[in-house]
């Protein structure tokens, strides 16, 4: 079996993850700017990963754009971010952004970091502004997320662990 891990990340916990499981696998790591719909035809399992900002999947157009392609491949999906592992959090991404063709590819989460350096000035700017209305909010009604934001947006934090990319290897070998 060959396959490949193609990512798309903003800030680097996406890498990391890729290339974990790229280390754990054996399969080659790519950034997904970097790889073509013919160039997908060399593998047998495909797994995707990106960021998760506003909701979406950084990338996930990528899947979308090259279905085709991979039609009849092992096709896996995972998301990264600053909120806590919750299977409510993860159902609703997975409905925003694995729909249609997508939606019997197998999504899972690994927990990223948070930290406004290196941030760009934009995403900067609306980290603070939400945490800003967050603040007028009782914690305790807060969502995972919103916690998970309130919690590293000042000083950082980084969740990201190997434990996450367990079940997705798992899932390479079914």
């Amino acid at each position: 079996m060959k396959g490949i891990v193609i990512y798309k990340s903003k800030y680097g916990s996406t890498k990391k993850y890729a290339e974990w499981i790229s280390e754990r696998t054996g399969f080659d790591c790519v950034e997904s700017g970097k790889i073509n719909a013919k160039q997908l035809a060399d593998y047998d399992t495909v797994i995707f990963g990106g960021g998760i900002y506003a909701s979406g999947i950084a990338g996930i157009s990528f899947l979308k754009k090259n279905i085709v392609a991979l039609n009849g491949k092992k096709v896996i999906a995972f998301c990264c971010g600053a909120s806590p592992d919750d299977e409510t959090f993860l159902n609703e991404i997975r409905n925003m952004n694995l729909k249609d063709e997508l939606a019997s590819v197998p999504l899972y989460y690994c927990r990223g970091a948070c930290s406004l350096n290196g941030m760009s000035f934009k995403d900067k700017t609306l980290c603070k502004m939400l945490r800003k209305s967050l603040e007028k909010k009782d914690p305790k009604d807060y969502a995972v997320w919103e916690a998970a934001l309130v919690e590293a947006v000042d000083i950082g934090k980084d969740w990201t662990d190997k434990k996450y990319i367990d079940p997705i290897v798992e899932a390479c070998k079914k």
